[in-house]
């Protein structure tokens, strides 16, 4: 149900300036939302691949290993989308998902600006912390920062696997966010997507889809291997996604650009408190 006080008005369109006073709480929400999400793919990736620890000989299957690292990078994700912050921000933690949602029109200019860079800094953020918390394991090969590079089939498979569940994490976005009675499980199945990514599809490109998370370790560890790809596969996936919903459907029909609506605050985008059937 709406909330009974008229809704407030987005600050948005005031400027830079403007947007940075009224919506600065949101920006360090997201650059918190990554920041955690580094830290828990970081902290999975090592205690399961680092040849420092003891679970790399008690677990020999590479898949398993992956799979145990989606189910914590998937958990982490549903977590941030449905915490109070996630809620308030709209849980983005991707400025491909911002370029994709400044694209349709829902959400301003200066407001996607900041957003992107304050998950950069809180991507880098959460890798610079977990090489500080665990040090030599997490630096060192096989985890080397958690980067993002091709696998063994090479950049070809690479840009077509992260072309693939970059539409496809939007489009189910858009699809699950936009129906009143499947909006409150946008981020369920998000999470779910990642998981299943980071399962199957992370052997060919290590799955990046999000070109601020590849940035944050790709920065502390040196390797820039086909960063480009990373950097310009994901934004023209989700953009394609977003394209092909808005004519299918109508820019109208998307209500707002966050993933999980139901908050205590007022929304910075749409003004709204609680839309209706999220």
């Amino acid at each position: 149900m709406k909330s009974g006080k008229a809704p407030a008005k987005p600050l948005a369109r005031l400027g830079g300036a403007g947007s940075f006073r009224g919506h600065w709480p949101e920006y360090l929400m997201e650059a918190a939302a990554l920041g955690i999400f580094m830290v828990s793919a970081g902290a999975v990736t090592t205690l399961v691949d680092s040849p420092d620890l003891p679970f790399l000989a008690l677990l020999p299957s590479p898949a398993l290993r992956r799979a145990l690292v989606g189910l914590a990078m998937g958990g982490t994700a549903i977590g941030i989308i449905y915490s109070p912050w996630g809620r308030r921000s709209g849980a983005h933690m991707n400025p491909a998902i911002t370029l994709a949602f400044l694209r349709l029109g829902k959400i301003p200019p200066w407001d996607a600006l900041y957003y992107a860079v304050f998950q950069v800094l809180g991507g880098l953020g959460g890798v610079l912390l977990t090489a500080a918390v665990l040090g030599a394991a997490f630096c060192r090969p096989p985890v080397n920062f958690v980067v993002t590079v091709p696998g063994p089939a090479g950049v070809p498979a690479a840009a077509i696997g992260e072309a693939v569940i970059s539409v496809l994490i939007m489009g189910v976005i858009l699809w699950a966010s936009n129906r009143p009675g499947v909006a409150k499980y946008t981020g369920l199945l998000a999470g779910i997507l990642i998981s299943l990514f980071v399962t199957f599809e992370s052997p060919f490109s290590g799955f990046g889809m999000n070109p601020a998370r590849t940035f944050s370790s790709a920065l502390p560890s040196g390797t820039w291997t086909a960063f480009w790809l990373y950097a310009i596969i994901p934004p023209l996936g989700m953009l394609l996604a977003a394209e092909g919903y808005a004519k299918a459907r109508g820019r109208s029909a998307v209500r707002c650009c966050k993933l999980h609506h139901r908050s205590n605050h007022p929304c910075i985008f749409c003004g709204e408190r609680i839309t209706p059937g999220f």
